[in-house]
């Protein structure tokens, strides 16, 4: 009998999950590095399959994915496709971080237009500490609200 989650690390309460889905090995390092050094406790996806099984297992505090992860268009990813059309309910939780040859970093339109936090070109990568770092205090300043309700209404004191 296999295990079904045999290849997946355990996550304690206190650990932040990062989930990265990169095709080019180089840019996996750099990124993977980086990631680590801010704290996150990083998973790779090798495939649009894996990556759809991961995501669905954990509630990751981060995604980093690139614009052409195991495809040759953009338009052929399909990772990046269903984070797009996921409902926002199931990706709240997630902050999801775009690398990409064609965009510019920090372009608040482009990433819009991608549906992510934020995006970074691939020769910015040196700054993307910073850039993540940004992004999810970001994204926990504007929740926060939202976050406290949730947390009221699970003790019963909404």
């Amino acid at each position: 009998m296999s295990q079904p989650f045999a290849d997946y690390e355990f996550i304690s309460p206190s650990d932040k999950p990062a989930l990265l889905a990169l095709s080019s090995m180089e840019v996996l390092a750099n990124v993977q590095t980086i990631v680590l050094e801010c704290g996150f406790k990083v998973h790779v996806a090798s495939n649009h399959e894996d990556f759809g099984k991961r995501f669905t297992a954990l509630n990751y505090h981060l995604v980093v994915v690139e614009e052409l992860f195991a495809s040759a268009t953009p338009d052929e990813n399909v990772t990046l496709r269903t984070l797009q059309w996921m409902p926002m309910a199931r990706r709240r939780h997630t902050v999801v971080v775009l690398i990409s040859d064609r965009f510019q970093t920090l372009n608040p339109m482009d990433a819009f237009q991608q549906s992510v936090h934020a995006v970074v070109n691939k020769a910015d990568l040196s700054s993307l500490g910073g850039i993540i770092s940004k992004a999810v205090s970001d994204n926990d300043l504007f929740l926060h609200s939202y976050r406290e309700v949730q947390a009221a209404m699970v003790k019963g004191k909404v």
